[in-house]
């Protein structure tokens, strides 16, 4: 966790707030007008000549815009509200160090996306994948508290039974919140599978791949329809070729081949026939 080291001590907050309370409302507004006239001479001073004094003087004057930002996030996330306002320290200070006064806007204005934006990177970084309800975050935090009471309790692991008692829900939701917190996070294709003596299968190399696998299944078609091409006649294996590989018309094949038109289709016939006949066992064999 980042500290930074700029917390405001206990006794000056507090008499800060007991002569606010005792202040009129024009000595309030004056009091405000004042620390912002502070506030913008300061960062008039560290534009000119960085220190980190004068850095950490700008920190502590705007360590109320992190309070207020880190409060709110802190109703839309999970992460605690200390965490979100230590990271939210991280953008007022790129906000001061980026900050330039003679643009004539207010620094406020101007801080509050870097706050904020850096809380949102650190929400991100730490968010999982997959969205879980907030609700089943909630109840997964408090089973943690409540699986260690019973642990204590019963000196051993507590039941699906026991836990959805403790949080007052039933065993259905108790397992789908288990469940939804397991696989929060997605596996790693990389992830190791299995060793073998020179080699490691991954979690990749057991997902099928349909692509592959219809690229090898044309391939085994090709070759075996090879394997029945190469059993016929010259002269039938090159009208099939003619007519189905090339497009050709049945008579320009008998052009090609010196037959007659009507001699090539009973030649695509019979060859059709026997390359089925060929085909039709090997068929069976695979099929069982």
């Amino acid at each position: 966790m980042v500290t930074c080291g700029l917390h405001l001590e206990n006794g000056i907050q507090i008499t800060i707030l007991n002569a606010l309370r005792q202040d009129t409302p024009q000595t309030m507004a004056t009091h405000t007008s004042s620390l912002r006239s502070r506030g913008m001479e300061l960062l008039m001073a560290y534009k000119q000549r960085p220190s980190i004094k004068l850095r950490n003087d700008l920190v502590r004057l705007n360590a109320g815009l992190v309070r207020k930002i880190a409060h709110r996030v802190s109703h839309q996330c999970s992460e605690p509200y200390e965490d979100l306002e230590q990271i939210g320290y991280l953008g007022l200070i790129r906000a001061i160090e980026r900050f330039d006064p003679s643009q004539g806007c207010a620094f406020s204005s101007f801080a509050v996306p870097y706050i904020r934006g850096e809380m949102l990177h650190f929400l991100r970084d730490r968010g999982t994948t997959v969205k879980i309800p907030r609700r089943w975050q909630d109840l997964q935090k408090e089973s943690q508290k409540r699986q260690s009471e019973l642990l204590r309790r019963y000196g051993r692991q507590p039941s699906d039974f026991e836990m959805a008692e403790a949080l007052s829900i039933s065993v259905e939701e108790w397992r789908e919140v288990k469940m939804a917190n397991k696989n929060r996070l997605p596996l790693s294709l990389d992830a190791t599978v299995c060793h073998h003596i020179d080699s490691t299968i991954t979690l990749g190399d057991t997902l099928p791949d349909a692509h592959y696998q219809l690229l090898q299944s044309l391939e085994e078609d090709r070759q075996q329809l090879q394997r029945a091409m190469s059993q016929l006649e010259d002269k039938t294996r090159s009208a099939i070729e003619f007519v189905f590989f090339k497009g050709l018309s049945r008579k320009e094949v008998a052009e090609q081949i010196g037959v007659s038109p009507m001699t090539v289709t009973r030649r695509i016939q019979r060859g059709v026939e026997q390359m089925i006949a060929f085909l039709q066992p090997q068929l069976v064999q695979t099929d069982s």
